[in-house]
């Protein structure tokens, strides 16, 4: 595997390939399950600068539409005002504020995401999977991250008590990053 941390070949700008690419989450259900989603729909670009970071930069845009729990009811709920409300903000969208590249095969995204018109700094940690070349001539770069949001700081505050004690929907979001970046020319 290369390491991306030296290898200035890598140094360029990507398209994320969608096609086969994971945005997801998971949040926790009734106090005992988890529940994942994903969007299906989604755009980004990177910059990677191997010789100066503070050049390198992420942007993510996700269609709130395409959101997919495997339940049709539930996704119509969590299109919602209750929850994300597509009607007045269709995309989530994630601006890097920095890049830093670390020694060990991973890096930290630190960036503004947006959420329902609300916009707030997170951390995502990746790790680089790998660099290839494809069948087609494409220089590919690999990465998964995850990252813990409170969906309140996003004003997604909707829940119900159940008789045990606890809420039906957690506060605390996993946000799943599994991507593939294409080279541009």
């Amino acid at each position: 595997m290369v390491s991306i941390a030296i290898a200035p070949e890598l140094a360029g700008t990507y398209t994320l390939d969608a096609t086969h690419s994971r945005i997801g989450f998971v949040a926790r259900h009734a106090m005992v399950t988890k529940v994942r989603g994903s969007f299906n729909e989604f755009s980004g670009t990177a910059k990677i600068d191997t010789r100066n970071q503070q050049d390198s930069s992420v942007e993510l845009t996700i269609k709130v539409d395409s959101i997919d729990t495997r339940n049709a009811d539930r996704d119509g709920h969590l299109r919602t005002n209750d929850f994300l409300d597509v009607a007045n903000h269709p995309e989530i969208t994630f601006r890097s504020t920095d890049v830093e590249i670390l020694a060990d095969d991973s890096l930290k995204l630190t960036g503004d995401l947006t959420i329902k018109g609300v916009t707030r700094s997170v951390a995502i940690d990746f790790s680089f999977e790998g660099s290839a070349v494809d069948p087609f001539g494409n220089q590919r770069l690999g990465f998964e991250g995850s990252t813990v949001i409170n969906r309140k700081d996003y004003g997604i505050t909707w829940n119900a008590a159940l008789e045990t004690g606890g809420v039906l929907v957690s506060e605390k979001i996993t946000l799943e990053f599994e991507i593939s970046l294409v080279k541009t020319a």
